[in-house]
């Protein structure tokens, strides 16, 4: 098994999502772990798909 590019860390105050390839943060803090998210972007990478887990992650931060 390949390592994984995304990988979600907790961080104080919820989830951050880790991009091993860029080294860096990739997205916004999220208080759930988002699953879903972490298998699109490790996966098919549908942009499409992407935006709409995104949008979901943060109505869930509302």
């Amino acid at each position: 098994m390949s390592r994984r590019r995304y990988v979600a860390t907790g961080v104080p105050g919820g989830y951050r999502v880790w991009d091993n390839r860029g080294r860096r943060w990739w997205g916004e803090l999220y208080e759930l772990c988002p699953d879903r998210l972490l298998d699109e972007l490790n996966g098919a990478a549908d942009p499409g798909r992407i935006t709409a887990l995104l949008k979901h992650y943060r109505a869930l931060r509302r």
